[in-house]
């Protein structure tokens, strides 16, 4: 196993029995979703994980569903989900690259992406997903933002590594116009997401570090814990709710 498959597969211990794979809340997402001014009835879920955000689209909606994740894995356990909430009828699992998506084109009338965005970059998203999207189709995208214009040099040079494309929510609406999207509403998600993300993830690290006290993966996700609990206020996710 070379240096990067022993990374990932460190990274993948970590978070296999973790819930959330990204910071969010039910409330964050119904708040998005009732900003729209239609009843969606056909959704992609892109880099959906273990499913939070499906499981809500599924129950809050009449939509048949498509959700997607590189991760077989964690498509496998939003399936058992799906199938104790007697949901997946309505939901199709699709194991596929964000990047590299093989659906036809005009086929949803809501594409909604949640702190997964960031793995192709923004604005390739918004431009390599609208033809997705019918002609009055929407798109509900999170995305990690800077909240202030002068954030504190540590916390600067952390994501200045870990997401360089992460800019000021200013900047995110001009990319959305560029887009040619029109822009319907947007919100940081709360902190409570955050904590919902971060204290389970701090729980397991503390849980593993004995056997993995030389894991870079495990190193790296610590920086990451003590940045959100030193900075949060200074960036945060946005959520972007937008018309085609």
């Amino acid at each position: 196993m070379n240096e990067h498959e022993q990374y990932m597969a460190d990274f993948m211990t970590v978070f296999k029995t973790l819930d959330r794979w990204g910071p969010g809340s039910d409330v964050d997402s119904l708040r998005a979703l009732t900003a729209l001014p239609i009843a969606p009835q056909k959704i992609i879920d892109i880099g959906c994980g273990k499913g939070f955000s499906t499981l809500l689209l599924a129950r809050e909606t009449d939509a048949d569903i498509t959700a997607v994740d590189n991760e077989q894995s964690a498509l496998d356990d939003l399936a058992h989900k799906l199938a104790d909430t007697q949901l997946d009828r309505r939901v199709t699992l699709q194991c596929a690259s964000m990047t590299a998506l093989p659906n036809e084109k005009s086929t949803f009338d809501l594409i909604w992406s949640e702190a997964a965005a960031y793995i192709m970059g923004f604005s390739k998203a918004l431009l390599e997903w609208k033809p997705l999207l019918n002609d009055t189709g929407y798109m509900v995208i999170s995305d990690l933002v800077w909240l202030t214009d002068s954030p504190g040099q540590a916390v600067t040079e952390f994501w200045s590594q870990e997401y360089p494309d992460m800019v000021t929510v200013s900047t995110r609406l001009r990319h959305i116009a560029n887009a040619g999207l029109t822009l319907i509403d947007h919100f940081t998600i709360s902190d409570q997401a955050w904590h919902d993300y971060y204290i389970p993830l701090k729980q397991r690290i503390k849980q593993l570090k004995p056997t993995m006290s030389d894991s870079t993966a495990l190193a790296d996700i610590e920086r990451e814990i003590s940045v959100y609990e030193n900075y949060l206020g200074e960036f945060g996710y946005e959520m972007f709710i937008m018309k085609k």
